[in-house]
């Protein structure tokens, strides 16, 4: 064997995100049986598709399709559902913590740290308590069934400042995340008022604060320009170059004077690499990403391997403008990243050389609601209902498993002869508040 020992090597796979599972999966294809035997330490017994969680959360898809469980779609590797808290390479161990709280210490021979990112919070007075993230399908379940519980809530009160305040929804972020989520939800919102005798679709207000000057900064100005157009039109406030100063008790604060009281706070705005690794001996930049090179091997370590939102992986497509270059954070990169880093991990295993990662950047679509969307792809700028269909295009494609694939295009199907769901099911938000109500008689 590659390591020297007549048992396999022992590769360890920390996260089961873009980077875990598709490294994973090209390793299960491509090593042969004995070879190495593969191990994935990820919190969450799934990998979840974030470009499709704005319309899991609008009712277009069903949440469930948008998570790829692990155990299933990795059939020949071992799954262990852990949070890692700890890595020292030096003694090439990772301490994993147990949902059950207890913690143990895992060995290895290859290293794949794959832990992504984390929502990036600001030091904003009430953030903490009345914000909404938007990184996992438990978020976005939470905020679809919150916006209709809302909804539900104004119809009924007979106050009118607070049916204001039921009613004004604020997004803080205008990159993907933030211009997607923002997007569908209204579209869902303002399509429910039509079941509600009390709640207009005038009535309904979403604000977006975004402290650059431009929304959607990885396509052409113009199509950032177009896109607050399009969100303006549609009566959406947009606030440029303005940042947030306060959400204490709901009651929202900006940097240019404009107050309002708003029951929800969606946070889109940024994020930052896993905290996981400070508590590691691993080489970091000065944002907190693995000092990785080009073939995705951490600098000084040929055994670690790393990709993905928490790696400082050089852009070999941008070095010559700018030397310090790296990838950007998104799904694109982490995908390409993952494939090759599979097939380098094996190269490399066989005593060959593993390949530099280069990204050509193909372009970027995003949706902005139901028939609306707008692209910067291959130099063609699409707008509408061309750059939606192609959005659901590309992120169908690059959707793991033929299973997912076909059961989104489904629910696409099924919604477009049905029309969405608008149902609130807020219980879930506290399963038990009802058993607790009865108990007291």
């Amino acid at each position: 064997m590659a390591n020297g020992k007549s048992e396999p090597t022992r590769i360890l796979i920390l996260g089961g995100g873009y980077v875990g599972l598709y490294a994973a999966l090209g390793l299960q294809r491509k090593l042969r049986s004995g070879e190495a035997s593969v191990t994935v330490v990820d919190p969450q017994p799934h990998m979840t598709y974030l470009p499709f969680l704005p319309e899991a959360a609008a009712g277009a898809i069903e949440p469930r399709h948008v998570v790829v469980p692990l155990r299933r779609a990795l059939k020949r590797c071992h799954v262990i559902t852990a949070r890692t808290t700890a890595i020292e390479h030096a003694r090439k161990v990772v301490t994993v913590e147990a949902p059950d709280g207890h913690t143990e210490e895992l060995g290895y021979d290859v290293l794949v740290v794959a832990l992504g990112s984390v929502a990036r919070l600001l030091p904003i007075p009430g953030l903490v308590e009345q914000g909404i993230a938007f990184k996992t399908i438990g978020e976005a379940i939470y905020l679809r069934n919150h916006v209709m519980t809302k909804l539900d809530e104004a119809d009924s009160t007979l106050d009118p400042e607070l049916r204001k305040r039921l009613l004004t929804f604020t997004f803080v972020g205008g990159g993907f995340a933030g211009i997607e989520a923002l997007g569908e939800l209204e579209d869902m919102a303002r399509f429910a008022t039509q079941y509600y005798k009390n709640v207009e679709p005038e009535d309904l207000r979403f604000v977006l604060v975004e402290a650059a000057g431009r929304v959607l900064p990885e396509v052409r100005e113009s199509l950032g320009v177009y896109t607050v157009m399009q969100l303006e039109k549609r009566g959406i406030e947009v606030y440029l170059s303005t940042l947030a100063k306060s959400f204490e008790g709901g009651h929202v604060q900006l940097s240019d004077g404009t107050e309002f009281d708003s029951d929800t706070i969606v946070w889109t705005a940024g994020v930052k690499s896993s905290p996981v690794l400070g508590n590691s001996d691993l080489p970091l930049t000065k944002q907190g990403r693995l000092r990785a090179t080009a073939a995705m091997q951490v600098e000084g370590l040929p055994d670690v391997w790393t990709a993905g939102d928490c790696a400082a992986v050089p852009d070999l497509a941008r070095t010559g403008e700018d030397p310090t270059a790296i990838c950007a954070p998104n799904a694109q990169n982490a995908v390409r990243q993952a494939r090759l880093l599979a097939k380098n991990i094996v190269a490399s295993l066989r005593g060959g050389k593993p390949k530099d990662y280069y990204h050509k950047n193909i372009g970027s679509v995003a949706s902005l609601g139901l028939h609306k969307g707008v692209g910067d792809v291959m130099n063609f700028k699409a707008k509408g209902f061309v750059a939606w269909a192609m959005h659901r295009a590309y992120h169908v494609k690059a959707m793991p498993t033929f299973n997912r694939k076909v059961r989104i295009t489904l629910d696409w199907l099924t919604g477009g002869l049905f029309r969405r769901e608008v149902i609130s099911m807020g219980q879930i938000n506290d399963p038990k508040a009802e058993f607790a109500r009865v108990s007291k008689g």
